[in-house]
């Protein structure tokens, strides 16, 4: 379908059921993946209050709004989640990702992405959209870490499926700075050992025999090192 030119539709009077006349237009509109259009109606205000010049104003206001008759104005994409998914899962994934971490894009797929974005079109995936998803879900219990998760293969899967392969909303903004320092805390907590655990673990990696001598030391060298960054970061913490 061609980028329609001109649109200027005409400031109309319509008497409403309570007498109340008001000035109003009507204009087309592209649907994604449709061939015809829709008709849309606006209205501009109470005749009583307004002259006909300045619901002309307005209706020029509102049309320029839209974008319409810009030269950038784009139809709306007729490809939706579901196929940049389908895209994803069936050619990216595989040829991007180790099979062991399937499992983890496709959970988040099936369990909170698909069910609520399958059949939205690309192009409605914003960062307002994607603000009051991830508001609702986190309502629904879904914690912030997950969502953000959630959020962050969403954004590989639209990415991976468009042409220019931009991120289609930005994370920034979306988490709380408090759930953001909170989650931060926790994920030192995770990666933090005590010294006396760091050093059994250690043991244990030299005591296999699948890994070569370099590839052992190598672990144990990280398990140190994370264990020794975890005890100063309590220490500190202590000492203030």
């Amino acid at each position: 379908m061609s980028r329609r030119k001109g649109l200027n539709p005409a400031v109309r009077v319509h008497k409403r059921a309570n007498g109340e006349k008001v000035f109003y237009f009507q204009y087309w509109i592209d649907l994604p993946g449709v061939e015809g259009r829709k008709r849309m109606t606006e209205v501009v205000g109470p005749v009583s209050q307004m002259t006909k010049s300045e619901a002309e104003r307005r209706k020029l206001d509102f049309i320029a709004k839209l974008e319409i008759n810009s030269p950038d104005y784009q139809l709306p994409s007729a490809k939706t989640f579901g196929d940049a998914a389908k895209h994803y899962r069936d050619k990216f994934g595989p040829m991007m990702h180790r099979d062991s971490t399937r499992s983890v894009w496709e959970g988040r797929l099936k369990n909170h992405l698909e069910p609520d974005w399958n059949d939205v079109p690309i192009d409605l995936i914003t960062f307002h959209a994607v603000s009051e998803w991830a508001a609702k879900k986190h309502a629904e219990g879904l914690s912030w870490s997950s969502v953000k998760d959630s959020l962050r293969t969403m954004q590989r899967i639209v990415s991976a499926f468009g042409k220019d392969k931009k991120l289609p909303f930005s994370l920034r903004g979306l988490i709380p700075e408090r759930e953001k320092l909170r989650m931060k805390v926790q994920g030192r907590k995770r990666v933090s050992y005590s010294w006396q655990q760091a050093v059994k673990i250690v043991e244990h990696i030299r005591k296999m025999d699948g890994l070569g001598d370099s590839r052992r030391e190598q672990y144990a060298t990280l398990i140190l090192l994370a264990a020794a960054t975890g005890l100063l970061l309590r220490t500190a913490g202590t000492a203030h």
